[in-house]
């Protein structure tokens, strides 16, 4: 297995705005509390990684527009408190392969390129809180359901944890 390991960053102790990262494109995900934010519920359900990976922000908004659609539809937006707990901080990178003539000599200049940010993940680790959803007990199959179909678009093994407020 890969190990998730933090990539090379510019340091420089002179001229600080050399050390970040320019042109990270935004997030994919722009909402991250979906639902009734004021309302009083008794049980907290969270997913939680198994394993240490990056998960794309786009995997993010593509689970949390399922899940957010499967709760509304089945027990409506009033029942439910839904809450991504992590944020894509990892920005991404790409070399782009050449094309073309001469793309072989072009290729072979650079054994570990540097790279454009593409976008922004988030590393996980085995046990990390990934999302949260509230809901009474009534409600508890359905809340279930959709954190299961929510981990069905991320790129780990993940497990429900329910927790009594």
């Amino acid at each position: 297995m890969r190990k998730v390991e933090r990539p090379w960053t510019r340091v420089s102790k002179h001229k600080p705005r050399k050390s970040y990262v320019k042109g990270v494109p935004f997030p994919k995900t722009h909402q991250f509390e979906m639902g009734n934010k004021t309302g009083v519920f008794d049980t907290s359900i969270y997913l939680t990684a198994d394993r240490p990976v990056q998960i794309r922000d786009q995997s993010i908004e593509a689970s949390r527009i399922v899940a957010t659609k499967y709760l509304t539809t089945k027990i409506t937006e009033v029942n439910y408190f839904m809450k991504i707990l992590v944020y894509p901080h990892h920005v991404l990178r790409e070399k782009p392969i050449a094309t073309g003539a001469g793309a072989d000599r072009y290729s072979q200049g650079m054994a570990h390129p540097f790279g454009k940010p593409v976008g922004s993940a988030v590393q996980t680790k085995p046990g990390m809180r990934l999302v949260q959803v509230r809901v009474n007990k009534a409600n508890l199959t359905h809340a279930k359901i959709a954190l299961k179909k929510f981990g069905k678009k991320i790129s780990t093994p993940s497990t429900l944890v329910v927790e009594s407020i």
